[in-house]
């Protein structure tokens, strides 16, 4: 396991100076491209980060899967991804974190942190006003999502919304059943709420054509709740790193390793339809 350490080093005579002399290398698990968003916050914060994302192509999707099943799929992506040793996990999925978290966690820690994807409802209750939560069918009105409501909202007006299907659309990059599965959910979504919390890790990367549809031109900017960067600067905060804020001090060649159900491969060409896909696209991929 590398050592955990602080790589970013901010001189008190220049704030914005960067140190990238030590490395860091970041893992991220899901069953599908959903991990694209925390990924791409993890390069946005740390530009000269090495990442690896294992993927489950052979399990996918989780989401209808028992709760033991999804956990038996999370522990073979996330060894898949700890034997390339990496400084920190992240569980970029709900369905994982939701049944799984706790296993992944007897499983790798203390040698490594393992950090999970919590929907933003606690924001989302703190920003005020009516709220909507999108979520998987399997999420929707589950225990867990009701716990979160009742700890961190308990007294806003809170909407819970299912999005059937528009986390498979989005992982197969089927623009119609997107655009199908967003004007669904919209449709559910009460005229009025002020915020919606994305409640997949999917959904982030359609954040703009779900902001497109619900948003009323007669009411305030919607503002949409993802988890994506709270994920990855939480990652970094357990490694005890600070978020970049300037230019490196010397080039760097940031690494993308791609683990498909634990074999090395490229990322998904559906990846690319993404601006998150290709900004991971633009690193160096070894072999």
């Amino acid at each position: 396991m590398a050592l955990i350490r602080r790589s970013l080093h901010h001189n008190s005579g220049a704030a914005n100076a960067v140190d990238y002399g030590d490395r860091v290398k970041i893992a991220l698990m899901d069953s599908g491209i959903g991990l694209l968003a925390a990924a791409a916050a993890v390069r946005r914060l740390r530009p000269d980060a090495d990442l690896v994302v294992s993927l489950d192509p052979d399990g996918m999707p989780w989401g209808p899967r028992a709760p033991h099943d999804v956990t038996e799929r999370a522990l073979a992506v996330a060894r898949a991804a700890a034997a390339h040793r990496p400084d920190a996990l992240i569980v970029a999925c709900n369905t994982a974190s939701v049944h799984s978290l706790p296993a992944l966690r007897a499983a790798l820690e203390p040698d490594l942190p393992v950090i999970g994807t919590v929907p933003a409802i606690k924001p989302a209750a703190v920003g005020g006003g009516p709220f909507a939560i999108w979520a998987t069918p399997a999420t929707t009105g589950s225990p867990y999502q009701r716990g979160l409501i009742r700890d961190f909202a308990d007294s806003a007006e809170v909407t819970e919304v299912p999005c059937p299907g528009l986390a498979q659309a989005v992982e197969s990059a089927d623009e119609d059943a997107i655009d199908r599965a967003v004007a669904a959910a919209a449709a559910l979504t009460p005229r009025g709420v002020r915020a919606v919390v994305l409640g997949c890790t999917h959904y982030e990367l359609v954040a703009e054509r779900i902001r497109t549809a619900v948003q009323q031109p007669d009411l305030p900017p919607l503002v949409l709740h993802g988890s994506a960067d709270a994920v990855a600067a939480q990652a970094l905060r357990r490694l005890g790193d600070v978020p970049a804020t300037g230019a490196p001090a010397a080039p760097f060649d940031p690494r993308l390793t791609v683990l498909l159900s634990g074999r090395e491969g490229d990322l998904p060409v559906r990846a690319l339809g993404y601006a998150e896909g290709r900004l991971l696209a633009a690193v160096t991929q070894p072999g």
